[in-house]
């Protein structure tokens, strides 16, 4: 079934609503007691909104339907922007984090009153904790049963789920290393404590980053369908009576509720060209409806070629999305 996420990412709306108000609640409390974590912190904050604005817009952009130029639709339009995501969040945030921990180890300033600091990064660490919730329930929700939540991470075809949970764990990582380096500094009255955080935040954004990267990359380049659905692809093939042997099914993901099926199947021999057809348009049928995730299947049929001159062309189903030959 589609994703719940692909038609109304509640976990992207919330976060955009709670790292925004953080972000200016963490700059206030930046201006007012002068720690680089908390800069820091104001930025990362900034960055995550940005980022969950452009996983908006790909979502957006992916809805987009099939043309001449893009047959298989424009899906894939998600995975480019969650590639974006993960160069801005490497760039701006884990650079001008570290650039913003440097400058401060360079040119100390004494730390102010961290009260408010405190406070602002107790909030922070409630409000993203809430975040990280909502979006690790939906993950969770389409987990399989035998996964752990790092496989889940590692199997999601979503970056409006994957996406949202890496980077509010990054932003609770980062609330904690701030808090740390805000109370060693004050506690030993060393401000080069504030400025090591910031270097610590940006390197934590930083490995996020790769990861997200490398996850964006996977599913660019054609990464297929969980091994579950293969696998079920396949029994449902070799159990029609039809069918004498089946080939790797080959699938590949344009969305996170969008694969495409390709698969030779060969026939029992001597059977009917109209039988043969019957079969096709059978387990398509069956496919279709246990793995509603595949919306465009090609079969191979072997042999179908020996009978292609008795087969009418109408008799090989057309519908939009499928296909059989």
């Amino acid at each position: 079934m589609p994703s719940a996420t692909a038609k109304h990412p509640i976990t992207v709306y919330f976060a955009i609503g709670a790292n925004a108000l953080i972000a200016v609640i963490k700059f206030v409390a930046a201006f007012f007691t002068g720690s680089s974590a908390m800069l820091s912190e104001g930025i990362h904050s900034v960055v995550d909104t940005g980022n969950q604005l452009l996983l908006l817009l790909g979502i957006h952009r992916s809805k987009k339907p099939a043309d001449e130029l893009h047959p298989f639709g424009h899906g894939k339009e998600l995975y480019f922007w969650g590639l974006i995501v993960a160069m801005v969040l490497f760039g701006i945030g884990g650079g001008m984090s570290v650039y913003e921990g440097i400058s401060h180890l360079l040119h100390p300033s004494p730390l102010t009153d961290p009260t408010w600091s405190y406070v602002v990064l107790g909030i922070a660490f409630v409000v993203e904790g809430i975040a990280l919730t909502v979006a690790l329930r939906e993950l969770l929700r389409r987990k399989q049963k035998n996964e752990s939540v790092w496989q889940a991470m590692r199997g999601s075809k979503d970056p409006a789920i994957y996406v949202v949970v890496a980077e509010d764990t990054a932003a609770l990582l980062g609330v904690v290393v701030a808090a740390l380096g805000i109370f060693l500094g004050h506690r030993l009255n060393n401000p080069m404590w504030d400025g090591t955080a910031s270097i610590v935040i940006g390197g934590i954004l930083a490995a996020v980053a790769v990861f997200l990267a490398w996850e964006s990359k996977g599913l660019l380049i054609g990464e297929s369908a969980d091994v579950e659905i293969v696998r079920r692809v396949h029994e449902l093939a070799e159990a029609d009576p039809a069918v004498e042997s089946v080939q790797r099914p080959l699938t590949m993901h344009f969305g996170p509720d969008q694969v495409l099926l390709a698969m030779g199947v060969h026939f029992k021999s001597k059977l009917p060209a109209s039988e043969l057809v019957a079969a096709v348009d059978r387990l398509k049928a069956r496919i279709e409806k246990d793995c509603p995730r595949i919306q465009r299947i090609f079969i191979e049929a072997a042999s179908l070629k020996e009978h292609s001159a008795e087969i009418p062309q109408a008799a090989v189903p057309r519908k939009e999305g499928n296909a059989a030959s």
